[in-house]
């Protein structure tokens, strides 16, 4: 991380500590400082992406020059992404092609390999040669809290629910009763599993772009895996606890959920202002939502024919008249959901946290379908999610058109 992102994530660190502490009541700040400092931490959010921006071309300008020495040095090293922090010291040791090729060796051995578990948050592997596709996984796996627990049975988060309100004595003279209320939130292991089979051709490949090929796809099946599920999940076997399918008695309160049918000039408005408190509106939440969905907030006109929305858009990601959205295909459309299914969720994506009790492990066989030629491989990590703070999402449902009116 340079000097640069690492000033602004601390100021924006700072700022959030003020607002809190004027939420908790231990500081308090007049409309106007408030206002301010969600001002700057606005101009601070588009200052980290510019920052993060030119640090990843420095990073390509870095690689370039690289791969113009690999032929010298004979070694390239893979390195972490911009003001990526490593999540695992599994993975503290850049991989060499050296490396790379000790585990393509493994593979090819039958002997299982690990793969740190910051890979599933992140792969870093692209397979020279090959001609990839459209992006096929969310990164909504990438924003919300991701947490190593290597070992571990089960996770438990601590969250407040509500504060107490202070009052006068009563006749006796007793304090009034305000007390703190706290809950709980129960990540338990649950068995991710990706299995895949390719023709023996494969393994014509270097034994390092063998090793990035094979670690890509099953790093890419878990993360799809764990993306859908971070909103639909349902707690079972394999399965976190999703957002849509969290039930009353965790951390979302069904009372909060809002009903919308159509998208139109008042969609956003009302999603924002339904979300946290009656005390404030929470600068850092953010609006997951299908890609059709979208495209609906895209067709919304003003009545001189002009669009209404402001939508940037970077891939899966973007804004919405500077409210950030990330896409994710789990998510139903409103325009072809039945009455009462979840569409959307808006908050903070802190307040989701995926636990990762182990490593990604991979193994390989031949001798499934050895006639045919058919290498098989088998991917597997135990992992666990859920909402981690009250109320930490409100929850958009597909209303009848007669609820929307008015």
């Amino acid at each position: 991380m340079n000097e640069k992102l690492r000033k602004i994530l601390q100021r924006k660190k700072e700022i959030r500590a003020k607002l809190n502490a004027q939420i908790e009541g231990t500081v308090e700040l007049t409309d106007e400082e408030i206002k301010a400092l969600q001002g700057e931490l606005e101009n601070l959010n588009e200052e980290e992406e510019a920052a993060v921006e030119e640090a990843e071309q420095d990073e390509q300008r870095k690689n370039a020059e690289e791969l113009t020495k690999r032929n010298k040095v004979g070694e390239l090293r893979i390195v972490n992404r911009p003001g990526e922090e490593k999540r695992n010291a599994d993975d503290s040791e850049e991989l060499t092609i050296d490396e790379k090729s000790k585990r393509g060796k493994a593979l090819r051995e039958k002997r299982a390999i690990t793969v740190g578990s910051s890979q599933i948050a992140v792969p870093k592997y692209t397979a020279n040669g090959v001609k990839g596709t459209f992006n096929e996984v969310s990164t909504l796996i990438d924003l919300v809290t991701v947490t190593p627990l290597e070992g571990g049975e089960s996770y438990e988060r601590g969250y407040v629910v509500s504060h107490g309100e202070g009052g006068a004595t009563d006749n006796d003279g007793n304090y009034h009763q305000a007390d703190t209320v706290f809950n709980y939130a129960e990540i338990n292991k649950q068995k991710i599993t990706a299995y895949s089979e390719e023709p023996e051709e494969v393994k014509r490949l270097a034994d390092a772009a063998y090793h990035d090929e094979i670690v890509k796809g099953m790093t890419i099946a878990t993360k799809k895996k764990l993306s859908k599920d971070i909103l639909v999940g349902d707690g079972t076997k394999g399965r976190l606890q999703g957002i849509f399918t969290n039930p009353n008695k965790f951390a979302i309160d069904s009372n909060t959920d809002i009903e919308i049918s159509v998208i139109d000039n008042k969609t956003l408005n009302k999603i924002i202002y339904a979300y946290a408190g009656d005390e404030d509106v929470v600068a850092d939440a953010c609006l997951i939502l299908c890609k059709k969905d979208l495209q609906e907030f895209a067709n919304v006109k003003t009545n001189d024919g002009k669009d209404y929305y402001d939508i940037e858009i970077n891939g899966n990601t973007g804004k919405i008249n500077k409210v950030p959205f990330v896409l994710n295909s789990a998510a139903n459309s409103l325009k072809t959901a039945n009455v009462g299914d979840y569409c959307m969720a808006y908050g903070s994506l802190s307040n989701y946290e995926v636990a990762l009790f182990s490593a990604l492990e991979v193994k390989e066989s031949e001798d499934y379908k050895f006639k045919e030629g058919q290498i098989a491989h088998r991917g597997s990590v135990f992992a666990g999610g859920n909402v981690v703070a009250h109320n930490g999402f409100v929850r958009v449902k597909k209303a009848a058109a007669e609820v929307e009116e008015g």
